[in-house]
């Protein structure tokens, strides 16, 4: 008789030791990894430097680099989202620190920019205004990241903290290298951060341009196009790309007039029927 048992038993024994090892094993290499995704959260991390930048050039006054860095932003800003579709990192961690990069170079950023040049003239009047515009921003942003899924992806609600920032820093950038200082033009830079703040937070829908198919094929007059739209803006890119950023703030409350007007006609269609 074996001391200590049988030796068949303690073979088992150690065979189902063995099992459990390994199955604790599998089981670690199951549970999923903690880390950040590295190339979409590089191309934020550039946006939020961007953004600070323009913050630190405007406090020396330096006006034309602290706009072309919140455009720069707005590049990298709209590669973050697509890069991490591509390669497919979309995670939580991202969406929330593009949110708050936005914040500081769509938001926080052109409002300085903006009472650095011209608003601190106006006192209490001019720090007020831009603290509507950083409001909105942040306002705006709250609302997008609660309507994830839910909206309809053809429209945004309110504009776009973007294209917000590009007509704030497009008015400086044009202002500071074409008009001439003084109480007017602040009047009108104070009336114009206001009323882009008041249309991010507003309920005015604005063009995605989501539906567009960059992978398909085009008609070879899109590239001749494309083309165009760099040689217009190489020509002058401070009123150029302030133009086209403010008629597309433009184009949300026409638009939403010209469907209400639509609207009233068919209701009176209807009831004259």
């Amino acid at each position: 008789m074996t001391q200590g048992g049988s030796p068949v038993k303690d073979d088992a024994v150690e065979a189902t030791q063995v099992e459990h090892e390994n199955a604790g094993e599998d089981a670690l290499d199951r549970k999923p990894r903690r880390g950040i995704y590295l190339l979409p959260n590089l191309f934020t991390t550039a946006c939020l430097f961007a953004g600070f930048y323009a913050i630190v050039a405007s406090m020396s006054g330096r006006f034309e680099a602290a706009a072309i860095a919140i455009f720069i932003a707005m590049i990298m800003d709209g590669l973050d989202g697509r890069v991490a579709r591509l390669t497919n990192t979309q995670s939580a961690f991202g969406a929330e620190y593009d949110s708050l990069a936005d914040m500081v170079s769509f938001g926080l950023a052109p409002s300085l920019v903006m009472f650095q040049w011209i608003l601190s003239d106006l006192g209490k009047l001019g720090w007020l205004g831009a603290f509507i515009f950083t409001a909105g921003a942040a306002l705006r942003l709250a609302r997008f990241n609660t309507q994830v899924g839910i909206a309809d992806k053809r429209y945004f609600q309110g504009l776009p903290s973007p294209a917000a920032a590009a007509v704030v820093t497009g008015m400086v950038w044009v202002g500071h290298g074409y008009l001439a200082e003084g109480r007017a033009i602040a009047i009108l830079a104070l009336m114009l951060t206001v009323a882009i703040g008041a249309l991010m937070v507003s309920n005015v829908r604005y063009q995605s341009f989501k539906e567009l198919d960059l992978k398909g094929k085009v008609p070879f007059v899109t590239i001749l196009a494309v083309v165009l739209v760099f040689v217009l803006v190489s020509i002058d890119p401070p009123q150029v790309l302030f133009a086209v950023f403010f008629l597309y703030a433009v184009s949300g409350p026409v638009g939403t007039l010209v469907s209400l007007r639509r609207r009233r006609a068919q209701r009176r269609g209807e009831d004259d029927a």
